[in-house]
C-alpha cells in the first residue's frame, strides 16, 4: 500500500482528511488556534500542508525548539 499524495495547498475536505478529522472538527481546531488559518488562493480557502505540519509538531511537542527554549520549558512549563 502506498501513502497518498498530499498537495502543498489543500481545500477544507483534503486538509481535514490529512489530519484525520471531520471537517467540522477541523474547523473547530482552526477556531481554537490549534490548526492554522486558511489562506485564499484562487478565490477559495486553502490550508498550507507545511503550516498544518508545524501545528501538529507544536501540539505534539516534536517541533524543532532551540535549546534555550527547551531549558525554559523544563523550568517553567509549556508557556515559556
Amino acid at each position: 500500500m502506498t501513502a497518498p499524495h498530499w498537495p502543498a495547498m489543500m481545500k477544507k475536505a483534503t486538509a481535514s482528511a490529512y489530519v484525520d478529522m471531520s471537517e467540522a472538527a477541523f474547523l473547530r481546531e482552526v477556531a481554537l488556534g490549534n490548526m492554522p488559518a486558511s489562506v485564499v488562493v484562487g478565490g477559495r480557502e486553502h490550508w498550507a500542508k507545511s503550516a498544518i505540519d508545524a501545528a501538529i509538531a507544536r501540539l505534539t511537542g516534536t517541533e524543532d525548539v532551540p535549546d534555550y527554549r527547551k531549558e525554559l520549558r523544563s523550568r517553567y512549563g509549556q508557556a515559556a
